[in-house]
């Protein structure tokens, strides 16, 4: 069974990148802080050692917002609606970004840029092409989660009717998959919706 990042990657339509170069210009790793990534790559993680070998930090926000301020605003004000400290969010610039925004790379970038945006709920540099887009795939991922809550409190019911085994066996697995699926957007707020 694919994940929901590689169901996403397959979705992602081609040809909405407006080659602005901000989302190079101000990186962020939601997941990991730069301490964490260094620790990552020294112990051999491959997707540590991809994203250090391609962003280099910047030395404060106040930096990356010289930079791009639209875009570290944008990120500092999503990032507080979700609750994640500031403090522990570092700005990367791409090493290979040129002037006039184009990849000097481009052929053989790692799979970490060809992939973005990686999830629905990537932050987007403001004009983004993509941000519409991934606007409608969390909407669509928000109402699969609702309709899965909603199987699983008709399953609870069932359960509550029958005594048969077999039948308890079915929901069991099906309340399984169910929280499975909830599971997959957990870290982007799935129990609230």
């Amino acid at each position: 069974m694919e994940s929901y990042e590689e169901n996403f990657l397959k979705e992602r339509p081609q040809g909405l990148c407006k080659m602005c170069g901000k989302c190079c210009r101000t990186a962020i790793n939601r997941k990991y802080t730069y301490k964490e990534l260094r620790l990552m790559a020294f112990r051999g993680d491959e997707y540590a050692k991809e994203f250090l070998k391609m962003f280099t930090p910047y030395n404060s926000v106040e930096e990356a917002r010289n930079a791009a301020p639209d875009v570290v605003d944008k990120i500092l004000e999503e990032l507080d609606e979700n609750e994640i400290l500031r403090e522990e969010v570092t700005f990367y610039k791409c090493k290979y970004l040129l002037d006039n925004n184009m990849c000097s790379i481009y052929e053989e970038r790692p799979s970490i840029c060809v992939h973005y945006p990686q999830n629905a709920w990537t932050i987007t540099p403001p004009g983004c092409g993509y941000t519409t887009w991934l606007y409608l795939k969390q909407e669509e991922y928000k109402e699969k989660v609702r309709k899965a809550k909603e199987e699983y409190l008709e399953l609870q019911l069932m359960k509550k009717k029958t005594t048969d085994e077999v039948v308890l066996k079915k929901i069991s697995s099906v309340e399984n998959k169910i929280n499975n699926t909830i599971y997959q957007f957990a870290e982007y707020g799935a129990n609230n919706w």
